[in-house]
Formats: C-alpha cells, sequence, structure tokens
C-alpha cells in the first residue's frame, strides 16, 4: 500500500490541472488530475503534497487544507490512500515545463467535461466546493471503475 497525494490549487475562478501526457508508462496517461505523487518515506500527505506541488508547478503552497481520502483498490495496480488538499494561497510562477505533463488553469465549469478516471468524477464536486470530509473506497479492474463506496 502507497500513499500519495493530489492538491487542487485554485484562482480567480480557475483550478489548476495537470494533462498527463509526458511520461512513458503513465497509469495517469492522457487523463486531467491535480498536482500530486508518492509520499517519501517519513513524509506526511501534507508535506508530500507540498514538495509535489513545488516539483510539478514551481508555485509554493501556502495554507492548505486536506478535504479527505480516497481509498484505491485495483486489480492491476498498487493500492493507495490518496489524501486530497486544497490550496488558493500559493506563491511563485508557474513553471513553463512540467515532466508530468501539460499545466493549465481550467475554468470551474469546465473541470468536470475533462477527461479523468470514473472515481474522480465523484470526488471533484466536494473539491470544487471546498467541502471536507471526503472518505471514498474505489475499486477498479484496469481503467475501469466496478464499484465505489462513501465511508461517511
Amino acid at each position: 500500500m502507497i500513499d500519495t497525494t493530489l492538491c487542487h490549487m485554485y484562482k480567480d475562478g480557475k483550478w489548476l490541472m495537470m494533462h498527463r501526457v509526458k511520461k512513458e508508462g503513465d497509469l495517469n496517461e492522457g487523463k486531467w488530475i491535480a498536482p500530486g505523487g508518492k509520499s517519501l518515506p517519513g513524509e506526511t500527505p501534507e508535506q508530500c503534497a507540498r514538495r509535489e506541488v513545488l516539483e510539478e508547478t514551481g508555485l509554493t503552497a501556502g495554507s492548505m487544507e486536506c478535504l479527505g481520502v480516497v481509498h484505491f483498490r485495483s486489480d492491476i495496480w498498487e493500492d493507495e490512500e490518496m489524501y486530497l488538499f486544497v490550496c488558493g494561497d500559493f506563491t511563485g510562477d508557474l513553471a513553463e515545463d512540467c515532466p508530468e505533463g501539460e499545466l493549465a488553469w481550467i475554468d470551474e465549469d469546465q473541470v468536470m467535461d475533462l477527461p479523468m478516471w470514473e472515481g474522480d468524477r465523484l470526488f471533484m464536486p466536494d473539491v470544487l466546493a471546498k467541502k471536507g470530509g471526503i472518505d471514498l473506497t474505489v475499486i477498479y479492474e484496469g481503467d475501469r471503475l466496478v464499484s465505489w463506496s462513501r465511508d461517511r
């Protein structure tokens, strides 16, 4: 089991999303997700989210809020606990080149129209509303969502 994070950054009615089109063999290939990644040994979810935001976007996160966790289960990928953060307080300039994908500020009303994981569509309305208490289990066979449950 691995711990991962996603940090959903927002400003002026837009959300920073990443189109995963650069890494070979990327399980997120072609999908739009928030900046994030795997926790390093001894790293808290918040520390991981801050590090990943800086590495992938060039931005330094200020205050952020953890909205909850998604328990990701799969028949082909390692199980993970994915901690979801939101952050509207950051400094720096957006990186022109991200090693993971193409970064873009997306209008809030267009985020749900992006190609994303089926399971992400379950928690994204709460993320966009900055609503905490997310506790969701998603179960995939390949890249197909086969079941889910809200644990709150």
